[in-house]
């Protein structure tokens, strides 16, 4: 018998009748160790039936210390769009969102480069962006954010 590498199913993959398609990406660009970011994303309802949509937000430290997830899902937000209609998505996330444990067992804030992904599963990532987190600073792990919070524009 032979297993495939594969998965069924990804992460967050979800079935439905209809098609969303992703546009308008925007992210803050710069933010420092103790700052904020906000990723705003449309999302349209290409089909031909009304649905619901789980928007999900991933992030992708590109150049850590240590070693970090490929992928680490962020956020995420569940709208329902007529069809043919389209929302503005908004992820609001603290950059303490970002803290890993780094050698010394302290967490970190770490400044470098992050890629934002946004779809509708981990291997459905319609938008890619950046922003760049300035400094370096060693954080208090119990109070770091760990989902970036979302609500629909419009």
């Amino acid at each position: 018998m032979f297993f495939s590498a594969i998965p069924l199913a990804y992460f967050g993959e979800g079935k439905s009748y209809t098609e969303f398609t992703y546009s308008d990406l925007s992210v803050t660009e710069e933010t420092d160790s103790r700052g904020k970011v906000d990723v705003f994303c449309t999302v349209t309802n290409a089909g031909k039936r009304d649905g619901e949509e789980v928007v999900q937000l991933y992030l992708t430290d590109e150049v850590a210390s240590m070693i970090r997830p490929a992928k680490e899902l962020a956020g995420f937000c569940r709208v329902f769009i007529k069809a043919g209609e389209s929302k503005r998505i908004h992820f609001s996330m603290n950059t303490d969102q970002t803290a890993f444990l780094d050698s010394h067992m302290q967490w970190i804030v770490e400044a470098g480069e992050i890629t934002v992904g946004v779809g509708g599963s981990s291997e459905e990532i319609q938008l890619t962006g950046k922003f760049v987190i300035t400094d370096t600073a060693v954080i208090d792990g119990k109070t770091r954010g760990f989902y970036a919070k979302s609500n629909i524009v419009d």
